[in-house]
This record gives C-alpha cells, sequence and structure tokens, in this order.
C-alpha cells in the first residue's frame, strides 16, 4: 500500500511535534517535511509533491487562509487538511472557498485525524462532525429569502407592502385575521425585522414582491 507524503505546518513547536509523532505512529503515513510559518511552507511545496498538507490557520509572516489563496493559484493539486482551534465556521468557509479538502480541530482524536487524511488523500473531503454541523446551520441560515419564506408568506408579503390591512389581507385571502398577523410574525422573524414598516423595506430591498 502506497504511503499518504505528508508536511506539516504549524508555528507552535510542541504542537507540531505531537502530532508528528502520531502521525508516525501509523505506518501508512510519511511526514515529509515540518513548517513553522506559511512562507517556509510555499518553499517546501516548491521542493516537494505531498499527498496531504496538514495546515495551521494562526501563523506568523503568511498565516494559514493567506498561504490558502497562494497554494491555490500556485499549487493546485495540493490536498490541504486545516488543523486548528477555530470552530467558528466563518474561519471553515474562508478556508472551504480556498480550495480545503479537510477541517479538523486540534482536539481531535488520532482515530478521527487517520481517516481524515486518508479519505482526503484519496480524493474524497473531510469536515469534523461539529463544522459540518456549523456548515449546514449557515447555508439553512443564507437561504435565499424566496426560499425561506412560504408561498402563503408571499402572499401575505405583498398585500403588507400594499398597505392592506390584516382584515382586508384576511378576506383576500379567505383566511382570519389572526392567521394573517401570526405569517406576519413568522415573516418579521425569518427576516430579521422588529416591525411591519421594517418588514415592508426589507420586502421592498430584496424584491420580495415583484407583481404589484
Amino acid at each position: 500500500m502506497k504511503k499518504v507524503n505528508i508536511i506539516l505546518a504549524d508555528d507552535h513547536t510542541l504542537v507540531r511535534e505531537g502530532f508528528v509523532q502520531l502521525l508516525k505512529q501509523n505506518e501508512n503515513f510519511n511526514v515529509l517535511a515540518e513548517a513553522k510559518d506559511g512562507e517556509e511552507l510555499l518553499k517546501l511545496l516548491s521542493h516537494h509533491e505531498p499527498d496531504v498538507v496538514m495546515l495551521d490557520l494562526s501563523m506568523p509572516k503568511l498565516n494559514g487562509v493567506e498561504a490558502l489563496a497562494i497554494i491555490q493559484e500556485q499549487f493546485p493539486a495540493v490536498k490541504v487538511i486545516v488543523l486548528t482551534m477555530h470552530e467558528e465556521v466563518e474561519y471553515a468557509v474562508k478556508c472551504i472557498k480556498r480550495g480545503v479538502k479537510g477541517y479538523l480541530l486540534k482536539n481531535t482524536e488520532p482515530v478521527e485525524l487517520y481517516s481524515a487524511i486518508n479519505t482526503v488523500a484519496d480524493g474524497g473531503t473531510y469536515f469534523t462532525p461539529a463544522i459540518s454541523n456549523a456548515l449546514i446551520k449557515n447555508m439553512v441560515s443564507n437561504k435565499p429569502y424566496h426560499d425561506i419564506l412560504s408561498e402563503r408568506e408571499l402572499e401575505v408579503l405583498k398585500y403588507v407592502v400594499k398597505g392592506l390591512s390584516a382584515k382586508m389581507i384576511a378576506d383576500a385571502l379567505s383566511i382570519s385575521s389572526r392567521t394573517v398577523e401570526t405569517h406576519k410574525i413568522n415573516m418579521m422573524r425569518k427576516l430579521k425585522v422588529g416591525n411591519t414598516a421594517e418588514l415592508v423595506n426589507k420586502a421592498i430591498h430584496e424584491k420580495l414582491v415583484t407583481d404589484m
């Protein structure tokens, strides 16, 4: 079985050496080289052809995100797994946009680390469950507003923008005034506004109602 050749980049010596020892415990892995910052990593990539790069985000001279942008441009075939303490989904999104194939937290268990490396080396992607769940939630929260609102809510919104009262909207749609108010409350929650005026402004700004 062909070994997976790895370059590990992390500015903390003890952390880097700890992961090197973990990798050496697995006979399928071969650590080609180590880098203590982004600049050193780029130099190493000019002389080595790793199957996988393990990359920390917080490094001096050239941080992980900056290094990723250059790797994506100059070494597009390199498969990168981010290894970081940053659990915020914003970091993961930035990294995904720059082509990373994996995202792990530094407190990951060895078995997950090994699995991630093998998966990425074989052409797949691996994101630690906590990050995967956060990414899914982020995708849902950033869905187009047309997808967030139901067809009935969009119908009610059209009349709200026209300035009709709850009773007038209820009569037009053959529903109760209470149902209209419920739809308005739900729409304000989904669109993150505090009152009817803000709801109308949001609807106009986002072009949610086009057949006025």
